[in-house]
């Protein structure tokens, strides 16, 4: 599709310089467009680029001023915040990319099911019984949504996902492909005679509005009760999360986290990647938990922490100055021991005569 950048800035409440009626088709970064696209520029950086873009529409901050001449064929458009109004054209773009209705065939939807408008499920799709799925709801080719499932406006579940019953997912929610909402929590008792006995799962999974979940990701059902990922929270790919845990609001998780039952963690949170957290802790809010760091006590809200086990990232980066210069301590210990045993020697020396 083409769009104007008239049409372009009004959708941006943005201000044309140059031609509103000039046409782009596609995006692009802006050290590698060409004509008929729209790029953007607001990191200083990257300002040389825009003198020699072959872009036919840049996106700039109101503030910018060419310190050259631009090329003759690029047209402004003048928002407050570029990097913000490129993401919101990305956003649209991605709407447009998955922008599909209706039933494809071969698939099953159960008679017990209940569709919204405009809602799209992709072939080999299984919708099991009791379902509902609200308007704008896109079930990529597939995926098994089970039985007693609700679905929220306007929530992409991408190709191969599962998703078992009873799993409550709310409004603008995405889940990339591979992930599975809603499995069994790993519960097993141990016997007296070493035996482990599964303890069933009867509880479930409840992502609220505009969560986003990333390939091969896994959130386990409750024991009992609630699995509860909470509004805004964004979980990368390969996350997993186990069963009664709860994530607060608008916070991230990296690639290979793993987050142990019954953990409470708060809202705003940063988790980065291969960060292992224990199971029945309270993670506060707008907690930083650097990569690989191992979490196995509470941690206060606003704390940055790392390592295995984390404590408080000043004293941690202190210390691993200290742990890198160990060599070089060992050895200076090492001759400031042989210089002590030769004083001695001579001290001994002394008193003997």
């Amino acid at each position: 599709m083409q769009f104007t950048a008239e049409q372009i800035a009004d959708l941006l409440d943005g201000v044309v310089d140059g031609d509103p009626q000039v046409l782009v088709s596609d995006l692009a970064k802006i050290e590698e467009a060409r004509s008929g696209t729209l790029t953007f520029l607001s990191n200083p950086k990257y300002t040389e680029y825009i003198y020699i873009t072959k872009a036919t529409i840049a996106i700039v901050n109101t503030d910018f001023h060419p310190g050259k001449p631009l090329p003759k064929t690029l047209t402004l458009i003048r928002v407050k915040d570029a990097r913000m109004a490129f993401t919101h054209l990305l956003e649209r773009n991605a709407e447009l990319q998955y922008e599909k209705k209706g039933i494809e065939q071969p698939s099953y939807v159960s008679p017990k099911a209940k569709l919204g408008r405009n809602v799209y499920i992709g072939a080999f799709c299984y919708i099991g019984d009791d379902v509902e799925l609200a308007d704008g709801v896109k079930i990529f080719p597939n995926s098994y949504i089970g039985d007693r499932c609700h679905i929220g406006s306007n929530t992409r579940i991408h190709a191969g996902v599962k998703v078992y019953h009873q799993t409550r997912i709310g409004s603008h929610c995405v889940i990339h492909s591979g992930a599975v909402i809603g499995a069994d929590g790993f519960g097993f008792v141990p016997r007296a005679d070493g035996v482990y006995e599964k303890m069933p799962q009867v509880g479930n999974v409840i992502l609220e509005d505009t969560v986003e979940i990333g390939a091969n990701t896994t959130v386990d059902r409750a024991t009992i009760g609630h699995t509860i990922i909470r509004t805004g929270t964004k979980l990368d790919n390969l996350v997993q999360v186990g069963h009664n845990a709860e994530i607060g609001a608008h916070t991230v998780v990296v690639s290979q986290a793993g987050i142990a039952g019954s953990t409470k963690i708060g809202g705003h949170n940063q988790i980065g990647g291969q960060v292992g957290i224990a199971g029945h802790l309270v993670i506060g809010d707008r907690v930083r938990i650097a990569a690989q760091s191992g979490i196995g006590s509470n941690i206060a809200d606003g704390e940055t922490v790392q390592g295995s086990p984390a404590f408080k990232k000043g004293l941690h980066d202190r210390s691993f100055v200290v742990y890198r210069n160990l060599p070089d301590l060992k050895r200076r210990v090492d001759s400031l021991e042989k210089e002590l045993a030769a004083l001695r020697t001579l001290l001994g020396t002394g008193d003997r005569q």
